[in-house]
């Protein structure tokens, strides 16, 4: 099978296209046939070394397909059956062999590409706005990136939750995006004093939460924008890692709150999985949250989608097809 390789971390250079056995789906395992594979930031900073994974390995870790083979034990899916997933690594390639437990069954209302576009970014939005920071009607938000992959599902689900959401693009382009996705203000963080702004937006309250995947450079601008007991959500870091922080500047902000979420402390079990994408199908089937899956790569053109998303070039979803 086809498969993207890195034998060595450092820029998009080091994604290889490699020929590579089909693996057999081992006990409790699953084969996918690979309809799309989804890009995600994440998968830069493995591809760079910043999160150390031992080489060699094919990168990517959100796919969906078609069932293959099942392998000894399997109950929970059958031959045939479409299956999306997000996780590990293995996913840009033709085929990944993975644990039953850590795929779901795709509804008929929902595409492989949605699903290869949707789950790790959709299931992120889920816990973000259901369990990290469960948003309340009223509550006036801030989100970063409103205009990429998480972001473009994190504006119209809080929207529909009964947030006010305050979103932060770069340029009139994305602007519009955040916009069009049912944001009550845009922040240019091109031009714009972001924490200025949210104080003048909220007449001086804050925000109640921020949801911050920048990291550096927007860390300091986030807490400022924070009111009295709210919080800070940074899950992810665009722009590195941030700098320690005195625990004394949330004291002095306002009894603030900080966490650093990951997905896969949400999705332990099978049944948190399955409750998460289940969430996610619903909005998604119900037209609440579009996915704009608006770049395609073939597979063997992955360091090219990997330039465009470190460049800030893309919108929505970018998706790997095999």
């Amino acid at each position: 099978m086809k498969a993207i390789q890195v034998k060595r971390t450092g820029g998009p250079e080091v994604l290889e296209l490699v020929d590579l056995p089909t693996p057999e789906p081992g006990p409790g395992e699953i084969l996918v046939r690979q309809e799309a594979v989804g890009l995600n930031y994440i998968e830069t900073y493995q591809r760079s070394g910043l999160y150390p994974v031992p080489t060699p390995f094919v990168l990517g870790g959100e796919g969906a397909g078609v069932v293959e083979k099942l392998g000894e034990g399997v109950t929970r899916f059958k031959v045939g059956d479409r299956a999306a997933y997000a996780g590990g690594f293995g996913a840009y390639a033709e085929f990944r062999a993975l644990p039953a437990g850590r795929a779901v069954k795709l509804p008929d209302a929902i595409s492989s590409e949605t699903a290869a576009g949707a789950m790790l970014k959709g299931m992120t939005a889920e816990y973000l706005v259901r369990r990290t920071y469960p948003v309340q009607p009223g509550d006036t938000i801030l989100v970063y990136a409103a205009a990429g992959g998480v972001g473009s599902i994190l504006v119209p689900w809080a929207k529909h939750l009964g947030a006010v959401v305050i979103a932060v693009a770069g340029g009139a382009a994305k602007g519009q995006i955040a916009r069009d996705l049912g944001a009550d203000h845009v922040i240019d963080h091109h031009g714009e004093d972001i924490a200025a702004r949210v104080k003048e937006i909220t007449g001086g309250q804050g925000v109640r939460v921020v949801y911050d995947g920048i990291g550096k450079a927007t860390f300091d601008a986030s807490l400022a924008s924070l009111g009295r007991r709210g919080m800070l959500v940074i899950f992810g870091n665009a722009s590195g890692s941030a700098e320690p922080v005195d625990p004394q500047a949330l004291s002095r902000g306002g009894s603030l709150y900080l966490t650093r979420p990951t997905l896969f402390d949400y999705v332990v079990t099978t049944e948190e999985l399955d409750a998460s994408a289940a969430a996610l199908f619903d909005v998604i089937a119900s037209g609440v949250v579009k996915i704009a899956i608006n770049q395609r790569y073939p597979l063997g053109e992955a360091a090219a989608a990997h330039r465009a998303l470190e460049a800030s070039e893309t919108t929505g979803s970018t998706l790997l097809i095999p």
